[in-house]
């Protein structure tokens, strides 16, 4: 299929082992996947878990440039978990690297495994400040304005790493 430049946004999360190390890694993983570049990267963010066990996350979001449907997409960044030996003994189990599509150009995707815009962004600081970081003005598919949510996040315990 023959799909035209999409931007989409990739949300990164790890709470083990070397996590500034894991999303680093998966940064520059992300690169490798076909017919996609990265653009730009956030910063590099300490978060608590939320609704999860484990230790505190790094988290950041990176925009790519992409001909995979969002589909296709979904199979490559599984496929980067398992490289990081991601399992899923239970629901929001601590993870070495979680990659979620936050977002797929303008699109409203509602499928069986997969939804997009992420179903949490607007509820969580870990995706939402990242993304807003990469562009202040953007407008979440369906839900208007992001920085309209900037205030319901505004409780959630979230710090820059500072390197």
């Amino acid at each position: 299929m023959n799909v035209p430049t999409v931007i989409a946004y990739v949300g990164l999360g790890s709470n083990m082992g070397d996590v500034i190390g894991n999303v680093r890694r998966a940064m520059s993983r992300l690169r490798r996947i076909p017919q996609t570049s990265t653009g730009r990267q956030s910063s590099l963010y300490l978060t608590a878990p939320i609704d999860s066990l484990g230790s505190d996350y790094v988290n950041a979001v990176v925009q790519i440039h992409t001909h995979l449907t969002a589909e296709e997409l979904l199979k490559e960044l599984m496929v980067i978990e398992s490289e990081f030996g991601r399992t899923r003994p239970f629901h929001n189990a601590p993870r070495a690297m979680d990659l979620d599509i936050l977002l797929y150009g303008k699109q409203r995707i509602e499928a069986d495994d997969l939804v997009v815009p992420h179903p949490k962004l607007t509820e969580r600081a870990f995706a939402l400040l990242p993304l807003l970081e990469l562009d202040p003005l953007i407008d979440i598919p369906g839900q208007g304005p992001g920085q309209k949510f900037i205030k319901s996040v505004s409780g959630q315990r979230i710090s820059k790493v500072k390197i």
